[in-house]
């Protein structure tokens, strides 16, 4: 697939050999320890304080143990967590050619001919942060195997230094154009990528409706045209019909009028 997606010239500059370890920021790792200590002394208590004074209500006691104990035990995750990203958060490895990052507690390898690089962006819980409590700018970067549904960010602030940061972004940068994984028709395409089949649907969609709008309204004026002429057909033949009606009376009135006068004529005669 590199092969075919790739750019040789670009692949033949990148490093041939080496591992390049980007570890965590030294305060994340010193407040990641001083707070799991304190979370654990205090589940530690709880679980005690629950063993050893409760006796009275079985749900309080139980309810302070399981508490307790989880509070002890994510302490402890916590803190083993910190000494393996002081190692590395991120590292880019070209022996293996591999890009390796720390995610919670397991290490994820993403293999260069499936990797891009891209600027990230904060979410909401982020940018607030950064906002209102965080005095530098703070930078994202998304790290993405592109032939999988997730994809993780790394920011300057996770790192030890924003020098770091900038090195580990141009790294991946160069990597992701390089090997051109990106630019695969099989990749896993995100909803800002589906913009353009959804407005493409969409433009269909909103021809078919103004089409069937125009033919609605078609037949709608046809219809109304044809009320129209059964209407003036109406009228007209409503018209004639008291025309015909008119002529009928005047012929009867004048019947009427000769009968009369022949009656005078015949009377008069009669004298």
């Amino acid at each position: 697939m590199a092969e075919e997606l790739g750019n040789k010239e670009l692949i033949e500059k990148l490093p041939k050999e080496g591992v390049h370890c980007y570890p965590a920021s030294p305060s994340k790792i010193t407040r990641n320890r001083l707070l799991s200590v304190i979370f654990f002394v205090i589940g530690a208590f709880l679980a005690c304080f629950g063993i050893i004074k409760v006796n009275d209500d079985m749900i309080i006691k139980l309810a302070l143990i399981v508490v307790g104990c989880l509070m002890a035990l994510i302490s402890v995750l916590v803190f083993v967590q910190s000494f393996l990203i002081a190692k590395f958060r991120v590292a880019v490895d070209y022996n293996e050619k591999n890009v390796v990052l720390r995610y919670r507690y397991s290490k994820i390898a993403i293999p260069f001919e499936n990797f891009d690089g891209r600027d990230g962006s904060p979410d909401q819980a982020e940018a607030l942060i950064d906002k209102n409590f965080k005095k530098d700018a703070t930078y994202y970067l998304v790290l993405d195997d592109v032939f999988e549904d997730a994809c993780y960010q790394t920011s300057s602030s996770d790192l030890e230094s924003v020098d770091d940061f900038r090195q580990l972004r141009d790294e991946c940068f160069a990597i992701a154009e390089a090997y051109g994984a990106r630019n695969s028709a099989d990749k896993v395409k995100f909803y800002y990528e589906k913009d353009d089949d959804k407005d493409a649907g969409s433009t269909d969609l909103d021809a078919l409706i103004e089409e069937t709008r125009a033919e609605k309204k078609a037949d709608e004026e046809a219809e109304a045209k044809a009320r129209a002429e059964a209407e003036a057909a109406r009228v007209a033949a409503e018209e004639a019909a008291k025309d015909a009606e008119e002529t009928v009376e005047e012929v009867a009135d004048k019947a009427e009028d000769a009968v009369e006068e022949a009656k005078e004529e015949a009377a008069d005669s009669d004298k």
